[in-house]
Protein backbone atom coordinates (compact mmCIF):
# COMPACT_ATOMS: atom_id res chain seq x y z
CA UNK A 1 0.00 0.00 0.00
CA UNK A 2 1.04 3.25 -1.08
CA UNK A 3 1.80 5.80 1.81
CA UNK A 4 -0.64 9.00 1.09
CA UNK A 5 1.61 11.95 0.01
CA UNK A 6 2.50 14.84 3.08
CA UNK A 7 1.90 17.42 0.14
CA UNK A 8 -0.34 17.98 -2.66
CA UNK A 9 1.01 17.20 -5.87
CA UNK A 10 2.65 20.50 -7.19
CA UNK A 11 0.53 21.36 -9.69
CA UNK A 12 -2.24 21.76 -7.32
CA UNK A 13 -0.05 24.01 -5.44
CA UNK A 14 0.13 27.26 -6.61
CA UNK A 15 2.38 29.54 -4.93
CA UNK A 16 0.11 31.74 -2.70
CA UNK A 17 1.92 33.87 -0.44
CA UNK A 18 -1.23 35.98 0.67
CA UNK A 19 -0.66 37.37 4.33
CA UNK A 20 3.40 37.10 3.86
CA UNK A 21 5.51 40.19 3.89
CA UNK A 22 8.41 39.52 1.49
CA UNK A 23 11.63 41.76 1.94
CA UNK A 24 13.43 42.61 -1.54
CA UNK A 25 16.83 44.31 -1.64
CA UNK A 26 18.28 46.16 -4.77
CA UNK A 27 14.24 45.89 -5.57
CA UNK A 28 14.28 49.19 -7.57
CA UNK A 29 15.47 47.85 -10.84
CA UNK A 30 16.71 44.43 -12.90
CA UNK A 31 16.13 40.61 -10.45
CA UNK A 32 15.18 42.53 -7.47
CA UNK A 33 12.60 44.49 -9.46
CA UNK A 34 11.28 41.72 -10.83
CA UNK A 35 11.17 39.54 -7.52
CA UNK A 36 9.28 42.16 -5.86
CA UNK A 37 6.50 42.34 -8.38
CA UNK A 38 6.46 38.28 -8.88
CA UNK A 39 6.17 38.23 -5.05
CA UNK A 40 3.58 40.80 -5.17
CA UNK A 41 1.44 38.80 -7.59
CA UNK A 42 1.66 35.51 -5.31
CA UNK A 43 -0.47 38.12 -3.01
CA UNK A 44 2.87 38.76 -0.49
CA UNK A 45 3.33 42.54 0.84
CA UNK A 46 7.01 43.43 -0.61
CA UNK A 47 9.06 45.72 1.72
CA UNK A 48 11.17 46.92 -1.51
CA UNK A 49 14.47 48.26 -0.67
CA UNK A 50 16.72 50.20 -2.43
CA UNK A 51 18.34 53.93 -2.70
CA UNK A 52 16.76 54.82 -5.78
CA UNK A 53 13.42 56.46 -4.29
CA UNK A 54 11.54 57.20 -7.63
CA UNK A 55 12.31 53.27 -8.75
CA UNK A 56 10.98 52.08 -5.92
CA UNK A 57 8.19 54.92 -6.44
CA UNK A 58 7.90 53.78 -10.44
CA UNK A 59 7.89 49.94 -8.73
CA UNK A 60 5.02 50.09 -6.39
CA UNK A 61 2.84 52.07 -9.21
CA UNK A 62 3.43 49.14 -11.20
CA UNK A 63 2.43 46.48 -8.54
CA UNK A 64 -0.65 48.33 -7.77
CA UNK A 65 -1.22 48.03 -11.62
CA UNK A 66 -1.22 44.21 -11.48
CA UNK A 67 -3.23 44.24 -7.54
CA UNK A 68 -0.23 44.00 -5.72
CA UNK A 69 1.19 45.52 -2.77
CA UNK A 70 4.65 47.12 -2.18
CA UNK A 71 5.73 49.42 0.56
CA UNK A 72 8.91 51.16 -1.10
CA UNK A 73 11.58 51.80 1.82
CA UNK A 74 14.14 54.27 0.93
CA UNK A 75 17.56 52.48 2.38
CA UNK A 76 21.05 52.28 1.96
CA UNK A 77 22.56 48.83 3.48
CA UNK A 78 25.92 50.30 4.26
CA UNK A 79 23.60 51.32 7.23
CA UNK A 80 23.66 47.71 9.03
CA UNK A 81 21.59 48.63 11.99
CA UNK A 82 18.61 50.01 10.17
CA UNK A 83 19.15 47.01 7.31
CA UNK A 84 18.51 44.58 10.54
CA UNK A 85 15.82 46.63 11.80
CA UNK A 86 13.74 46.66 8.22
CA UNK A 87 13.42 42.76 8.07
CA UNK A 88 11.56 42.40 11.05
CA UNK A 89 8.52 40.51 10.82
CA UNK A 90 9.81 39.28 7.58
CA UNK A 91 8.42 35.73 6.35
CA UNK A 92 10.35 35.70 2.83
CA UNK A 93 13.80 37.58 2.44
CA UNK A 94 15.40 37.90 -0.79
CA UNK A 95 18.66 39.19 -0.35
CA UNK A 96 19.39 40.65 -3.81
CA UNK A 97 21.31 44.04 -3.72
CA UNK A 98 24.97 44.44 -5.38
CA UNK A 99 27.29 46.09 -7.03
CA UNK A 100 30.58 45.56 -9.32
CA UNK A 101 33.41 47.04 -10.17
CA UNK A 102 36.05 45.52 -12.68
CA UNK A 103 39.54 46.67 -12.09
CA UNK A 104 42.90 44.50 -10.95
CA UNK A 105 43.57 43.42 -7.71
CA UNK A 106 46.33 45.37 -7.59
CA UNK A 107 44.33 48.39 -8.84
CA UNK A 108 40.97 47.60 -7.04
CA UNK A 109 40.19 50.77 -4.53
CA UNK A 110 40.30 49.39 -1.20
CA UNK A 111 37.32 51.56 -0.16
CA UNK A 112 35.25 49.93 -3.50
CA UNK A 113 36.11 46.56 -1.73
CA UNK A 114 34.87 47.10 1.64
CA UNK A 115 31.86 48.65 0.20
CA UNK A 116 31.13 45.86 -2.42
CA UNK A 117 31.60 43.40 0.54
CA UNK A 118 28.98 45.29 3.44
CA UNK A 119 26.47 45.78 0.94
CA UNK A 120 26.92 42.18 -0.75
CA UNK A 121 27.86 40.03 2.14
CA UNK A 122 27.64 42.04 5.74
CA UNK A 123 24.35 43.33 5.10
CA UNK A 124 22.43 39.95 4.17
CA UNK A 125 24.00 38.80 7.56
CA UNK A 126 22.61 41.24 9.40
CA UNK A 127 18.84 41.32 7.55
CA UNK A 128 19.18 37.81 8.77
CA UNK A 129 19.50 38.55 12.65
CA UNK A 130 16.42 41.21 12.06
CA UNK A 131 13.84 37.93 9.93
CA UNK A 132 15.29 34.98 11.65
CA UNK A 133 13.24 35.57 15.25
CA UNK A 134 9.96 35.77 13.08
CA UNK A 135 10.64 33.01 10.93
CA UNK A 136 11.65 31.24 14.05
CA UNK A 137 8.61 32.07 16.00
CA UNK A 138 6.02 31.37 13.73
CA UNK A 139 7.83 28.01 12.25
CA UNK A 140 8.13 28.82 8.78
CA UNK A 141 10.44 31.12 6.30
CA UNK A 142 12.38 31.35 3.11
CA UNK A 143 15.37 33.03 2.89
CA UNK A 144 16.92 32.96 -1.14
CA UNK A 145 20.06 34.74 -1.83
CA UNK A 146 20.55 36.10 -5.46
CA UNK A 147 24.35 34.89 -6.09
CA UNK A 148 25.99 34.39 -9.12
CA UNK A 149 27.83 31.41 -11.55
CA UNK A 150 30.86 33.45 -9.91
CA UNK A 151 29.50 32.29 -6.22
CA UNK A 152 30.61 29.00 -7.83
CA UNK A 153 33.05 30.32 -10.51
CA UNK A 154 35.79 32.81 -10.10
CA UNK A 155 36.69 35.45 -12.82
CA UNK A 156 39.60 37.81 -13.20
CA UNK A 157 38.95 41.14 -12.29
CA UNK A 158 36.33 40.92 -10.02
CA UNK A 159 38.26 40.20 -6.50
CA UNK A 160 35.59 41.91 -4.50
CA UNK A 161 32.13 40.70 -6.27
CA UNK A 162 33.52 37.13 -6.31
CA UNK A 163 34.73 37.21 -2.76
CA UNK A 164 31.55 38.40 -1.86
CA UNK A 165 29.55 35.72 -3.77
CA UNK A 166 31.73 32.96 -2.22
CA UNK A 167 30.79 34.41 1.35
CA UNK A 168 27.35 34.33 0.41
CA UNK A 169 26.43 30.73 -0.21
CA UNK A 170 28.47 29.67 2.66
CA UNK A 171 25.90 32.12 4.35
CA UNK A 172 23.75 30.45 3.05
CA UNK A 173 24.08 26.83 3.72
CA UNK A 174 24.42 28.04 7.35
CA UNK A 175 21.79 29.67 7.41
CA UNK A 176 19.57 26.11 5.93
CA UNK A 177 21.27 24.11 8.63
CA UNK A 178 20.51 26.30 12.11
CA UNK A 179 17.04 26.97 9.77
CA UNK A 180 15.84 23.61 9.51
CA UNK A 181 14.32 22.37 12.60
CA UNK A 182 12.35 25.87 12.85
CA UNK A 183 10.62 25.33 9.19
CA UNK A 184 13.44 27.63 7.53
CA UNK A 185 14.75 27.27 4.41
CA UNK A 186 17.82 28.91 2.70
CA UNK A 187 19.29 28.88 -0.89
CA UNK A 188 20.90 30.36 -3.65
CA UNK A 189 20.04 30.88 -7.29
CA UNK A 190 22.76 31.60 -9.56
CA UNK A 191 21.99 32.80 -12.81
CA UNK A 192 24.84 33.85 -15.43
CA UNK A 193 24.62 37.13 -16.89
CA UNK A 194 21.55 38.95 -16.62
CA UNK A 195 20.32 41.99 -19.08
CA UNK A 196 20.39 44.40 -16.35
CA UNK A 197 21.70 48.18 -15.69
CA UNK A 198 24.64 46.46 -13.86
CA UNK A 199 25.75 44.05 -16.30
CA UNK A 200 25.28 46.95 -19.13
CA UNK A 201 27.82 48.76 -17.00
CA UNK A 202 30.01 45.70 -16.88
CA UNK A 203 30.48 45.42 -20.71
CA UNK A 204 32.37 48.72 -20.32
CA UNK A 205 34.30 47.73 -17.48
CA UNK A 206 35.42 44.94 -19.19
CA UNK A 207 36.36 46.48 -22.34
CA UNK A 208 38.49 48.74 -20.33
CA UNK A 209 40.36 45.73 -18.69
CA UNK A 210 40.68 43.61 -21.81
CA UNK A 211 41.42 46.30 -23.97
CA UNK A 212 38.63 44.80 -26.47
CA UNK A 213 35.92 46.77 -28.14
CA UNK A 214 32.35 46.90 -26.06
CA UNK A 215 31.19 45.12 -29.22
CA UNK A 216 33.00 41.95 -28.68
CA UNK A 217 32.55 41.85 -24.65
CA UNK A 218 29.30 40.16 -24.47
CA UNK A 219 30.02 36.92 -27.08
CA UNK A 220 33.72 36.50 -26.02
CA UNK A 221 34.17 37.98 -22.96
CA UNK A 222 30.83 36.96 -20.77
CA UNK A 223 29.44 34.70 -22.70
CA UNK A 224 32.45 32.80 -23.66
CA UNK A 225 31.78 29.82 -21.44
CA UNK A 226 27.73 29.58 -21.45
CA UNK A 227 26.80 26.65 -24.18
CA UNK A 228 23.43 29.56 -24.43
CA UNK A 229 24.32 32.56 -26.11
CA UNK A 230 22.06 34.95 -24.90
CA UNK A 231 21.89 37.39 -21.53
CA UNK A 232 19.29 35.54 -19.18
CA UNK A 233 16.27 37.75 -18.33
CA UNK A 234 15.15 38.97 -14.97
CA UNK A 235 12.00 37.83 -15.13
CA UNK A 236 13.75 34.20 -15.27
CA UNK A 237 15.61 34.57 -12.35
CA UNK A 238 11.97 35.58 -10.74
CA UNK A 239 10.61 33.10 -11.27
CA UNK A 240 13.30 30.44 -10.11
CA UNK A 241 12.87 32.87 -6.72
CA UNK A 242 9.04 32.07 -6.80
CA UNK A 243 9.89 28.07 -7.22
CA UNK A 244 12.38 27.99 -3.90
CA UNK A 245 9.29 30.06 -2.26
CA UNK A 246 6.51 27.77 -3.12
CA UNK A 247 5.26 24.48 -1.72
CA UNK A 248 7.18 22.34 -4.36
CA UNK A 249 10.20 23.42 -2.36
CA UNK A 250 9.66 22.13 0.71
CA UNK A 251 12.39 20.05 1.02
CA UNK A 252 14.95 22.14 -0.64
CA UNK A 253 17.64 24.11 1.32
CA UNK A 254 21.13 24.41 1.19
CA UNK A 255 21.47 24.41 -2.37
CA UNK A 256 22.19 26.54 -4.86
CA UNK A 257 20.23 27.01 -8.16
CA UNK A 258 22.12 27.46 -11.14
CA UNK A 259 20.84 29.30 -14.15
CA UNK A 260 24.02 29.66 -16.03
CA UNK A 261 23.06 28.46 -19.54
CA UNK A 262 25.54 25.42 -18.89
CA UNK A 263 28.57 27.70 -17.84
CA UNK A 264 29.63 25.14 -14.59
CA UNK A 265 28.95 22.35 -17.25
CA UNK A 266 32.40 22.65 -18.27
Amino acid sequence: MTAPSALPAPHDTPLDLGGRTALVTGAAGGIGRACALRLAAAGAKVRAVDRDAEGLEALAAAAADLGGAVEPLVLDLTDLDAAEAAAAGTDVLVNNAGLQLVRPIEEFPPDVFHTVLTVMLEAPFRLLRGALPHMYGQGWGRVVNISSVHGLRASAYKSAYVAAKHGLEGLSKTTALEGASHGVTSNCVNPGYVRTALVEKQIADQALAHGIPEERVVAEVLLQDSALKRLIEPEEVAQAVAYLCGPAASFVTGTSLVLDGGWTAH
